[in-house]
This record gives C-alpha cells, structure tokens and sequence, in this order.
C-alpha cells in the first residue's frame, strides 16, 4: 500500500475578467449636471416645458442615483456644497427657484413642477423629502428671499402631502433657532400651508408625525412660552395658529396633571379624616344600599391640584373631568357587574372630599355628572351603578339637587339616556317633592 500524501488537484489557467456590468459606477454627477442645466436653459421660465423636459429626461438620465443633484440644481441651479453655497466648479442655471418670482402664484407653479416629476418617478419620493430636510438645514446659507421663496414652497408641498410634516425637524437647529432664522421661517411655511388648506388639515399632519406639541422649540428657551409664541404669530398675522399652540400647550399640560395625579393616588399619600358634611341626612329609606360613611380627605392631593390648576389657567370644569378620570383609572375594577358597585361606593367615598373641593360651580357640577354618564356607559359593568354614585355624591355634597334635576330634564348626554334616566326617576321624584316640601315649610315659617 502507497502511504505516500496524495498531492490534492489545483486549478490552473487565465482568470476572468470581471464582466463589465458587475464594475460599481464611480460617481460623477458633472455630466449629470451638464445635462441638466443645459435642459433648463433651452426651456427657460416656461415650467411646462421644463416639466416635460424633465418627464423625458428620466428616461436617459440616472435620476436614481444623481437624486440630490437634480434637486439642488431645481432649487439652487447647482449643486449646493455644505453650508448652502454653490459649487464654484461646475455649470449652472440662471432658470431655478431661487432666481424665480417671490410671489406664491410662482411657488405653486413651481410645486407642480414637482409634484409632476415625482408621481412619474416615485422612486424619488424618498430622496426629495430628505433634499427638503438638507435644504431647511442649510438656511443660514441663503438670502432672505431666498428663504422665504423655500418656505412658501414647503408649505404647498406639505399641503399637498407631496412631503411628511417630520421635515420640520429641521427647523430645530440649535443655530438655526438661535438667530431667528427658523421662526421667521415658519410664517412663511404656515402662511403658505393654511392659505392651501386650513388649520384644521394643519394641525392633523402635525399631530400625524408628533409635531403638534413641539412648535414652542422654534423659539430659543428664553423665549419658549405660550405668551411669546402666541404674540409673535399673531402679529405675523397667523392668529389661528397661535390659537393651535395654545390649546396644544393646555392639553399638554393637562396630560402632565393627570399623570402627577394617578402616580399621587397610586402612591397611597397619606390621608387625613375629612370634616362631616354638611347636607343634611334627609334621605333615611330612600335608595336602600348606598348609605353614606364620612370619606377620607387627601389634603396633599388638593393642594397639589390647586396649585396646577392655577399654573395651567385651567378652568374649575376641565379639572373636575380630570379628577374624575384619574380616580376611576386608579384601581383595577372588578369584572363582576355585582361587586364592582360595592367596590366604586367604596373607592368614591374616599375621593368624595377631592371632588367636593372641585365642584364649587354649577357647571362643574354638570361637567362631573356629565363624566359619570360617559363612564358608565363606555364600562359596561358600570351600567348598573349610575344611580348609587350620583346619590353617594349628592350626600357628600359634591352634586346638588339643582345639577341633579338640571342634568335629569334637559342636560345629560345621548349615551345611556334611557336606562339612566330611569335609574334616576325615583330619586328625582323624591327631590322635587322634598324641595316642594321645603318651600312649603318656609312659606308657614313666613
């Protein structure tokens, strides 16, 4: 037997050359950009031409890959280099939206330019949203009017939905925000965007991208307040928008409130006995099941409130909806329609004290029992319970007969009309009669 190593085969010969369609392209975009230009030249300020210019072009031309070229060129009439300046040694076009009319019938002409050219290739969606990102980057590096020329046109685009409203992240810049230059540029985009649509359209794209809350970032932190933004787009002749970023602020800070809220309940803070209350205990016999036991007063609660309330000029019946929401979303219910009465008597009769501080008006009254409807109607393990609440709280003082009666004959809501409404006969029957009764009483005192 050979124990010799077999000398394993190798491959020999002429290697192959690598084909040519598998050799990567090095980038050039100067004869890109000569093409280009040349377009633009022969076309002039006819955005007809030029939009069928560009149709056909997209067929010879590798827009694809020279993306940010073309759009620099459009907007610039070349190819902008860091900071926003024109690239010194290459062609350029005197025929670009920065050497166009400052006015928005030009802008909108120029906009179908675009839009034209991007439902033709929609590959290019992607690259034209971030070329407007780049460019509201480099705003620092253009004349005044040619910023605002930039502007209206990114208010129609946005209008248009041809670009997201996330762009706007841009306009974020620290330097850009520092010098003005950001504020003064968004009247002019939200001028634009509401002259095509209206604040309403506005603020849905806005809230769409998380946008919403975030425009008193336009301003530098000295100046981030509800009363300089609402002063300076007001007098930019934007009042609506400014009427936008104030109840954005308001929500805002009613989320905050209610949060700080729910984490004090779930906390358990420490509690104090609450004073008795002062309504009489006339209802001996009436609605069995729902006597009253003296609640329990969370003091650091209620100045908490208070104190947050007045900060966020919050009105006494939009902090009474609060604390109604955070409350009932402070304890897991029971699932058993049975016991979850029990249990929401129980929990209430703790909070009664809260909700009694908040409830010195009328309307806040109404705004409570209001809450309660809605409540126990979207829960439906609640449907039941509407009635035993609503006497709970009138015995601590927290709803009157006049809210009470008042909700019953013509304020209370369409949700659950029918069953609550008869829930409530009885003990509405009982307060007329016992009101009647009073008046008659201090009619023979007379």
């Amino acid at each position: 037997m050979n124990n010799q190593k077999q000398q394993k085969p190798t491959l020999t010969g002429q290697r192959f050359k690598t084909r040519k369609r598998d050799e990567k392209e090095r980038f050039d975009p100067t004869q890109f950009q000569e093409s280009i230009v040349q377009g633009l030249n022969q076309t002039g300020t006819d955005l007809e031409a030029v939009a069928k210019f560009l149709d056909a072009s997209g067929a010879k031309l590798d827009y694809r890959r020279y993306a940010e070229t073309l759009f620099d060129i459009l907007v610039a009439g070349g190819m902008l280099a860091p900071g926003g300046t024109l690239s010194d040694d290459m062609t350029r076009t005197e025929f670009c939206l920065f050497t166009a009319q400052e006015d928005l019938e030009t802008m909108q002409a120029y906009a179908q330019v675009f839009n034209k050219l991007i439902r033709r290739y929609k590959y290019l969606e992607k690259g034209f949203e971030e070329e407007i990102k780049k460019l509201l980057l480099f705003l620092k590096g253009f004349t005044e009017s040619e910023r605002n020329k930039l502007a209206m046109l990114t208010g129609i685009l946005l209008a248009n939905g041809n670009i997201s409203a996330s762009i706007l992240n841009s306009l974020f810049n620290e330097n850009l925000v520092k010098e003005g230059v950001s504020a003064a540029f968004a009247v002019k985009l939200f001028k634009s965007w509401i002259n095509e649509k209206d604040i309403n359209s506005v603020a849905g794209s806005l809230r769409k991208v998380g946008m919403d809350n975030r425009l008193m970032e336009l301003f530098p932190a000295n100046k981030r307040s509800c009363e300089h933004f609402s002063k300076y787009f007001t007098d930019a002749g934007l009042k609506e928008l400014s009427d936008f970023a104030r109840n954005q602020q308001s929500i805002g800070a009613r989320k905050e409130l209610q949060k700080e809220l729910q984490e004090q309940m779930s906390r358990g803070d420490p509690l104090k006995e609450a004073k008795q209350p002062t309504r009489e205990r006339r209802l001996a016999g009436c609605c069995a099941g729902s006597g009253f036991n003296d609640g329990l007063l969370p003091p650091q609660i209620i100045a908490f409130t208070r104190e947050e309330m007045k900060k966020a000029n919050l009105s006494e019946q939009a902090m009474i909806s609060i604390i109604w929401t955070c409350v009932m979303s402070s304890v897991e219910w029971n699932k058993k329609e049975e016991l979850v009465t029990e249990q929401a008597i129980k929990h209430l009769k703790q909070y009664s004290p809260l909700l009694k501080s908040f409830t010195s008006q009328g309307l806040s009254e109404l705004s409570l029992l209001l809450k309660i409807q809605e409540y126990c109607y979207d829960n439906i393990h609640f449907m039941k319970a509407f009635q035993k609440i609503v006497v709970l709280l009138y015995k601590a003082d927290v709803l009157s007969e006049e809210a009470i009666l008042k909700w019953y004959s013509e304020a209370h809501l369409a949700k659950g009309k029918s069953v609550f409404l008869e829930q409530m006969k009885k003990f509405v029957e009982w307060l007329k009669n016992a009101e009647e009764e009073s008046e008659s009483d201090e009619e023979e005192a007379d």
